[in-house]
C-alpha cells in the first residue's frame, strides 16, 4: 500500500478529510446486550458449518468455540439500536467525500475467559483508529478500526478488533482521473479489465495450488488418525499431528450452502453470481463458484462436479458445475 495525494470528489482534500476523521478516534461506536444468551443450538450450528468436532464444544460442560466471540454480539437483520452518532457521522463523512464502497479487511480477537451456555453477553466498542489515506488494489480510501470489549456476566471475556476499508473503487478512480486514455483521433479507449485477485500462496497451502496447476484437487489427510481436512492447515484439527499426505478428490459434490453476491461491486467480477460451500464426496467442504446454472437457480443439495476454469493467462481456479436438471 502507499499513500496518495489526490482527493476523491467532494468533501475537501485528503488532508482536510483526514483531520476531520481523526477527531472521531476514541469516541464510542456501538454498544448493547447480546440478543441471545450463549446457547447450545448456536454452538452446534457453528460447529457443523465449520466442520469442527472438538469435544469441548458439546456435552454437559460445553464451552463455545472462542472464535464465536463476535457472533454473540451481532444484531442480525434487525440490527442493533446502539450505534453511536459519532460512528454514523464518521461513515457519512467518508460517503460525502466520495468513499462510498466498503469492504471488511480483517479482525483480531483476544480471549480472556471461555463462554458457556447461559452467559449473558454485553459489549461496547470505540473507534480505535483511522488510517491515513491509502491506495490498495481495490481502490483508494481509509481504514477504520473499531475495538469491541465483550463481557459475560459483567466479567471481561474478550476483545474483538474489526477493520473496514471505505474506498473509491480503482476503476471509478481511473475514470475520474482520465486513465481510460484516448486514441490519436480523440476516441476514448476503455481501460483493460482488472484481473481477479490472486490467491495467497504460502508454505502451508503451496501443495494445494501445485495440484490445481495439474488439474488435481488435493485434500490433506492426517497420517496419525486419517482425518481429511480442507482448507490446508499445518496440523490436524482432530489430533494435532503435523504429519500428513494427500488424497485426490473424485470431483463429485453437492451444494451445502451458498450466497448470491450483488454488492459491493468489484471491478474484476460481474455480479450477481453464486458462491457455494460445496461438500465433496470425501466429506470435506470448500468454497468456490457454482457455474453452469443461473445464479437464482442454485439450490442447497444440488449436485455439482469439479472443473478447472481459466480466469486469465496466469490464473486457473477450481469451480463446480451444476449437473443434472439444474445444469449442464
Amino acid at each position: 500500500m502507499k499513500g496518495s495525494g489526490k482527493a476523491a470528489s467532494g468533501g475537501g482534500g485528503p488532508v482536510d478529510v483526514y483531520a476531520r476523521l481523526k477527531a472521531y478516534v476514541g469516541r464510542a461506536a456501538v454498544g448493547g446486550v447480546g440478543k441471545d444468551l450463549v446457547n447450545e443450538p448456536m454452538i452446534r450450528h457453528w460447529c457443523e458449518a465449520m466442520g469442527d468436532t472438538n469435544p469441548a464444544y458439546a456435552g454437559a460442560d460445553a464451552i463455545a468455540p472462542p472464535t464465536m466471540l463476535q457472533a454473540w454480539t451481532m444484531g442480525g437483520l434487525s440490527g442493533h439500536g446502539g450505534r453511536s452518532e459519532a460512528y454514523v457521522e464518521l461513515l457519512a463523512l467518508l460517503d460525502d467525500a466520495g468513499y462510498v464502497s466498503v469492504v471488511a479487511t480483517d479482525c483480531e480477537q483476544e480471549y480472556l475467559r471461555p463462554l458457556r451456555p447461559g452467559d449473558r453477553i454485553t459489549f461496547d466498542s470505540v473507534i480505535e483508529s483511522v488510517s491515513e489515506r491509502k491506495t490498495t488494489k481495490l481502490g483508494t480510501g481509509y481504514f477504520v478500526t473499531t475495538r469491541m470489549d465483550v463481557r459475560a456476566g459483567g466479567e471481561p471475556a474478550g476483545t474483538h478488533r474489526f477493520r473496514i476499508l471505505k474506498y473509491v473503487p480503482a476503476a471509478g478512480q481511473r475514470r475520474r482521473d482520465g486513465a481510460a486514455g484516448a486514441t490519436a483521433t480523440g476516441e476514448s479507449v476503455a481501460a483493460p479489465r482488472p484481473k481477479r485477485p490472486r490467491p495467497v500462496v504460502n508454505r502451508d497451502n503451496a501443495g494445494f495450488w501445485e495440484g490445481v496447476s495439474r488439474h488435481r484437487l488435493l485434500i490433506q489427510r492426517c497420517l496419525k488418525c486419517g482425518t481429511l481436512r480442507f482448507p490446508w492447515l499445518p496440523g490436524c484439527n482432530s489430533c494435532g499431528c503435523l504429519e500428513w499426505d494427500t488424497v485426490e478428490a473424485a470431483g463429485e459434490g453437492t451444494v451445502y450452502s451458498y450466497v448470491v453476491m450483488h454488492h459491493p461491486p468489484f471491478p474484476a467480477f460481474d455480479p450477481p453470481y453464486a458462491v457455494g460451500l460445496v461438500e465433496l464426496a470425501e466429506g470435506v467442504r470448500m468454497i468456490s463458484n457454482v457455474v453452469g446454472v443461473p445464479y437464482d437457480r442454485v439450490r442447497i443439495g444440488m449436485p455439482v462436479r469439479l472443473e478447472f476454469e481459466r480466469v486469465d493467462e496466469e490464473l486457473e481456479l477450481p469451480v463446480f458445475r451444476a449437473v443434472g436438471r439444474g445444469g449442464g
